[in-house]
């Protein structure tokens, strides 16, 4: 079955869903996911949406905050729109319906997390992600000319001529289908998979990053990969995310001796940087040889169940009460910094095909991304890209450095299993990394890359060979840009190279098939 469309939205997270109802003033739009339409990795940010709309706040303070977070490689352009856009679409969010905490004055009640000067943190107690997905999901769903197709995994992007046409996905009878669309818009979300511990659910595989780069558009930064600190850390349970605003509102990370230990590594202690925090915990878990945790018992524990309602219920599953237990937390893949390069409006190395959310690579986070900004980031460039779908489209003038080739040993391999892809992600291009684990890790990937394409050739409806090859593709683009850069920033750390060098590498590294 062929469909026609105007527009086609790969992926149903905020950045997706912003775009669609922008597109469906303009023509039909056809939006494929590959789950339920209303579960994307939008639905797990718990903290909230950063915007500068407080008495104390400007667009310029939030600029400062996310260039300093991402450790001197935030691009000024992008965190400029960023920030001066973003009360703008915030607001437009409230007038469509979202409804976040208010204070006693009817005004939102601004949160403050890691590595922000002031309170600017929008929230729905601690499921905000999920409650403007569904504010959007809503608007979407009711509108005429969109067209959902839920349980539809995309394959590849369709190419003519050097141009994208769409893409063929499989429905969820296991039947090929295929959209052709004059605009093609990647918005689905990020890649947090690819690790064994991640907070992410299971349909962040990257696949379109990978499909993306299978297509031959450029990819960015994707050595960059943000390790949240506190995860529930309980064997048998979910690593669920306890959020960053737990902090913000005062929680503690303790030793098992009950001693607040991060300043001893970072001066700004728990409310330093994500990816500070996060060594911080490795080096004290490798100094006490115990677990560290996470405490709210200094606090009023009636608030803190209020505050954290979605929080508490996840501890109380696996044993314990937030308000008053030490809860066992460490660090799990979070979010991708890189991904699809993009200029400011979502435009590609390819003509025709957008990317945007954390599937795409604007520059925004640098090497590090500020808290809260992700949902802010989908909501402005998924506006942005659907705005440049509707007009004249010309491929994105990119100029990021292109990355070197990496030559695969001659080693032959068979088809690896998700948790093979994931266990050595995690212990080879992890929190830590050197040039020991990466080298040997880039040939092993290359190797399972090559089976799996053969593997795909055969049975090419198989689900689960798909998603293998998502994690093996942004695997190996992840671990080949980590080899490639010696030096230590932001979410990248390299043992061999622990300092960051700004001489030689303060630049971008990108990486593409064509």
């Amino acid at each position: 079955m062929s469909i026609a469309a105007d527009f086609l939205v790969i992926g149903s997270g905020i950045a997706g869903l912003r775009a669609a109802i922008s597109l469906a003033d303009a023509g039909r739009v056809v939006v494929l996911t590959k789950a339920d339409p209303r579960e994307s990795n939008t639905g797990y940010a718990q903290g909230g949406i950063a915007a500068a709309i407080g008495p104390d706040d400007s667009p310029d303070l939030h600029a400062r905050d996310t260039l300093a977070a991402g450790d001197g490689l935030c691009l000024p352009e992008p965190v400029d729109v960023l920030v001066r856009e973003g009360p703008r679409y915030v607001r437009e969010l409230m007038e469509w319906g979202a409804t976040f905490d208010a204070d006693q004055a009817g005004q939102p009640a601004l949160g403050r997390e890691a590595a922000h000067s002031v309170r600017r943190v929008l929230h729905v107690r601690d499921a905000t992600g999920r409650s403007i997905g569904h504010v959007l999901w809503q608007m979407v769903s009711t509108h005429p000319r969109v067209q959902v197709f839920g349980d539809a995994l995309a394959l590849s992007l369709s190419m003519r001529d050097g141009q994208c046409v769409g893409a063929a996905f499989l429905d969820r009878e296991g039947r090929f289908d295929e959209v052709s669309a004059s605009r093609t818009v990647i918005a689905t979300g990020g890649a947090g998979q690819v690790y064994r511990e991640t907070t992410n659910p299971p349909i962040a595989t990257g696949d379109g990053i990978a499909m993306a780069f299978e297509a031959g558009a450029r990819v960015t930064d994707l050595e960059f990969i943000q390790f949240h600190p506190t995860a529930l850390n309980v064997a048998g349970a979910p690593r669920f995310l306890l959020s960053e605003a737990l902090r913000g509102e005062g929680a503690w990370l303790v030793n098992q001796l009950g001693e607040r230990f991060v300043q001893r590594y970072e001066p700004a202690g728990d409310l330093a940087s994500r990816d500070l925090v996060a060594r911080a915990i490795v080096r004290e878990v490798a100094r006490t040889g115990a677990p560290v945790f996470l405490t709210m018992a200094h606090l009023d524990a009636d608030y803190v169940r209020s505050r954290f309602p979605t929080i508490t219920q996840a501890c109380r599953r696996a044993g314990f009460d937030l308000a008053t237990d030490r809860i066992p937390v460490s660090p799990a893949a979070h979010y991708v910094m890189g991904g699809i390069e993009t200029d400011l409006f979502g435009r590609t190395s390819i003509a025709n095909l957008f990317a945007a959310g954390e599937a795409a690579c604007t520059g925004v986070h640098g090497a590090n991304r500020l808290a809260s900004n992700s949902l802010l980031e989908g909501l402005v460039f998924g506006a942005r890209a659907a705005d440049a779908m509707k007009g004249p489209t010309l491929s994105a003038a990119l100029t990021a450095e292109a990355g070197q080739r990496f030559q695969s040993a001659a080693i032959s391999a068979t088809v690896p299993s998700a948790s093979d892809v994931r266990d050595v992600m995690w212990q080879d291009a992890g929190l830590v990394r050197s040039s020991t684990g990466l080298a040997p890790l880039v040939d092993r990937l290359t190797a399972w890359r090559e089976a799996v394409s053969r593997a795909r050739s055969a049975a090419p409806s198989d689900r689960e060979l798909r998603r293998v090859a998502s994690l093996v593709t942004v695997g190996l683009l992840i671990a080949r840009a980590a080899l490639r850069r010696e030096e230590s920033r932001g979410g990248h750390f390299r043992e061999d190279f622990p300092q960051r060098d700004d001489i030689h590498w303060q630049k971008r590294i990108a990486d593409s098939s064509g």
